[in-house]
């Protein structure tokens, strides 16, 4: 049984920033084409979830990235199973350049919903544990996230069609982009983003208008969070170097 999966990808002009590299954003399409594949090839993909009415939702994900691949750049993206519990499991990731050496890492942690009530429901445990790994990724696991909404005036948007996802509603890659721009571009002139983690805690639907909140909590780190009606539907953290 093959447990770890691997995907190959080559960088495009069209995907990169003004710096000619990969965006944080870039990374977590590729995380999660990496993650749809690997479950799907195994059993327990969209197709598979969706005749049973439930549907994966991503709940945490941390990103550690070393470097940023530039144009033309073969990345291999290896995804495998953490851990498995009764109603969440952890996917972990390491990228790899062309001559094999690790890039970034990162951690995510997954839940299945009821597609009717939108509820968590349990998984199959024992299913999902044939394919647990033991290979080891070496970041520290996302955690607690300092709440800002209510600290720090924020900034508006409204959920168009360009947000939204396969099950309406708005993509997670999404809230990356829109954390992301909150920054100036100076900083991307001048940084990178080391450490980008983000805690999905309710979705976003068309329409909805939205505030984005952002505080310095050391330095080069920020605490940040998008809500809606006062009331976070993401926190986020975002270290830079």
């Amino acid at each position: 049984m093959i447990k770890e999966g691997v995907f190959h990808f080559v960088t495009e002009s069209y995907l990169l920033d003004f710096r000619g590299r990969v965006t944080i954003p870039m990374i977590g399409n590729y995380l999660l084409h990496a993650a749809s594949s690997h479950a799907s090839e195994r059993g327990f993909g969209y197709t598979d979830m969706t005749e049973k009415h439930t549907a994966w939702v991503l709940s945490r994900i941390a990103i550690e990235m070393t470097d940023y691949p530039k144009l033309s750049e073969p990345i291999t993206l290896y995804t495998w199973v953490g851990e498995v519990g009764r109603l969440f499991t952890e996917r972990c990731f390491e990228l790899q350049n062309g001559e094999g050496n690790p890039f970034g890492y990162a951690r995510s942690i997954w839940a299945a919903i009821d597609l009717e009530t939108r509820r968590p429901t349990p998984l199959d445990v024992e299913g999902l544990s044939t394919y647990v790994s033991d290979r080891l990724c070496p970041i520290e696991k996302p955690g607690k996230i300092k709440p800002v909404e209510s600290e720090v005036e924020g900034t508006s948007f409204i959920v168009k069609y360009s947000d939204l996802d396969i099950n309406g509603h708005l993509n997670s890659i999404k809230y990356m982009e829109h954390l992301l721009d909150m920054f100036n571009i100076r900083m991307f002139e001048e940084k990178e983003v080391r450490r980008f983690e983000i805690s999905y805690l309710a979705e976003g639907r068309y329409g909805m208008e939205l505030t984005l909140h952002s505080e310095p909590i050391d330095t080069d780190q920020y605490a940040m969070a998008i809500c809606h009606e006062g009331k976070a539907i993401c926190r986020a953290a975002v270290n830079w170097k």
